[in-house]
């Protein structure tokens, strides 16, 4: 674990994860995408169309979150995250196009701690009830896809020291007791 928070800015590159170990804090800046449920299952229908996404893969960051409408002079509402597990069908697949982070709250699969490892990835976690207080990392937000879907629409923010804590690694690492470490790539 690190002793001062990593600072990372969007898009995230392969040596950047590499640096990153379970428990280590990070300030994460840049654009970061939000989904969750409803969105993944959109995002997974265009995949199977291969019909182009609403944002590239490579590089960058899902947020699993529903933000809040924006109240008078801030870019967003409460900013929290959900429970991530509901995406876990469909991270194995966006990391092996090249997602390289997701932020949630909660454990995940096997098949997604893998998946991290595979891919050069991480799933980083953000504190659950401080949704108001996440908000305030948020310089800007727009709603690039599915407007459809209101909160669980693709919202485009633009975070600066976004406060995030890396659960599973890219080198099979984990802060979930009970997880053991995966054993390293022949």
């Amino acid at each position: 674990m690190a002793d001062t928070p990593h600072r990372l800015t969007t898009p995230l590159t392969p040596e950047a994860v590499l640096s990153l170990h379970a428990g280590d804090e990070v300030l994460l800046s840049g654009l970061i995408y939000t989904g969750r449920d409803a969105a993944h299952q959109r995002l997974a229908d265009a995949l199977a169309r291969e019909a182009e996404l609403p944002f590239p893969l490579p590089g960058n960051v899902i947020y699993y979150c529903g933000p809040a409408p924006a109240p008078p002079g801030k870019a967003i509402g409460s900013a929290g995250p959900t429970t991530s597990y509901r995406m876990d069908a469909f991270a194995p697949r966006l990391h092996a196009l090249g997602l390289r982070a997701t932020i949630g709250k909660g454990d995940r699969s096997p098949e997604v701690r893998e998946a991290c490892r595979e891919h050069v990835a991480v799933y980083l976690v953000a504190i659950g009830g401080a949704g108001a207080l996440l908000a305030n990392a948020v310089r800007s937000a727009r709603v690039i896809a599915y407007d459809d879907l209101g909160p669980e629409a693709i919202h485009e923010l633009d975070v600066r020291d976004f406060p995030v804590t890396v659960a599973y690694d890219a080198h099979g690492g984990s802060v979930f007791p009970g997880d053991v470490p995966l054993e390293a790539e022949a």
